[in-house]
């Protein structure tokens, strides 16, 4: 059978979908296996031979001859295979040609059906090879579509579909066709139908992603990155570190005149970022994460728990629009802290615990 169209779309397939020649060969394989036994009531084996030079293919039902049949779908007696030539012997490989005319619709169909469904197993599985060590990395992707409240992108123009569902979308943010954005590879997940990527807007690994590609130091290992806290769209901390003392960290991830942390902020679409010098210390550490509020002293009350005392001017600040600060500075230390005014400390805690500070420390900036 001389099918010039068939060569092509293997061309097509191996270009746009991944699939190789060989890949498809196999399925389609699989698929005749099927439609034979539809077609002469035998599921025997079948093997294609392509000609690329005469763009031809050969499509033949296999058994194996046998003394004795035991299974009817694979063996066929040397009887029988040599009523069909003389020359087979025993062990041979009895082979018939199978013409595409001589299909049924109903056989012809079934052949159809198979051979797409195995190669969307084959895409998927392909998908799930090429992604898999892509999970937690940052990759840009163009929006495509945008249903039920889902927003479907296409990754690295690669023609592989990832989507981001809503609460890994930044409330807020608005997304349109065509639009390209960074995200997170999340996961890759395979339903049993079709593979899918899950990205993310929201996650910490976006910032990390991001600082990394800012910021030399940190792609080098210079700077380490040793805890974020997040809130998407609003506020985001970060506590990095460095061993090296020619190194300024901090000064590092800001950049000459705020050129490194603006260009992450702007990404992320004027998100506050705090950059917070971490501390093997915890309750230093506490005392920076509650940063830009000012803390008088930090009491350790409990195994991973402490009291933060600031000055009284200085609550709101601390805590935080509806608790927004103190709470990212607990996801960022992993300790429980209570914050507390001076005045209420004093009442609670006694002259004793809160003697130590300047009495007037809180008229400072």
């Amino acid at each position: 059978m001389i099918n010039q169209d068939f060569f092509m779309a293997l061309e097509v397939l191996d270009k746009e979908k991944g699939i190789s020649e060989q890949e498809f060969i196999s399925a389609l394989e699989e698929a005749m296996v099927i439609a034979n036994k539809k077609m002469t009531g035998f599921a025997s084996d079948v093997k294609i031979k392509l000609n690329h030079d005469k763009k031809s293919i050969e499509i033949f039902s296999v058994r194996t001859i046998v003394e004795e049949v035991v299974d009817i779908d694979k063996e066929i007696s040397l009887e029988d295979a040599q009523k069909v030539k003389k020359s087979y012997k025993l062990g041979d490989q009895f082979t018939v040609e199978i013409k595409s005319k001589d299909f049924g619709r109903i056989a012809a169909q079934t052949a159809k059906q198979v051979l797409t469904q195995k190669l969307r197993e084959i895409e998927r599985e392909n998908t799930v090879s090429e992604f898999e060590d892509k999970e937690g990395e940052l990759m840009v992707c163009t929006v495509r579509r945008i249903e039920n409240g889902n927003v479907y992108v296409e990754i690295g123009g690669s023609q592989i579909e990832g989507v981001m569902v809503a609460r890994d979308q930044v409330p807020g943010e608005k997304y349109e066709l065509n639009q390209r954005l960074n995200v997170f590879v999340k996961r890759i997940k395979n339903t049993g139908r079709n593979a899918q990527i899950v990205v993310s807007r929201t996650s910490t690994g976006l910032v990390k992603r991001l600082f990394e590609n800012e910021v030399p130091e940190i792609k080098q290992g210079v700077v380490v990155i040793k805890s974020i806290a997040r809130e998407a769209g609003q506020r985001t901390k970060i506590a990095i570190y460095s061993d090296d003392p020619m190194v300024d960290a901090i000064g590092a991830c800001v950049g000459n005149k705020g050129t490194r942390v603006n260009a992450i902020v702007s990404e992320l679409g004027g998100e506050k970022i705090d950059i917070i010098p971490w501390s093997e210390n915890p309750l230093e550490y506490i005392s920076r994460a509650l940063s830009p509020a000012r803390v008088l002293k930090v009491i350790q009350t409990g195994e991973d728990s402490a009291v933060a005392i600031v000055p009284d001017d200085k609550l709101s600040l601390a805590i935080g629009r509806s608790g927004q600060n103190a709470r990212l500075a607990v996801r960022l230390t992993n300790w429980k802290i209570d914050v507390k005014s001076q005045s209420k400390a004093l009442a609670e805690l006694g002259e004793d615990v809160v003697a130590d500070i300047p009495q007037d420390i809180t008229e400072e900036e």
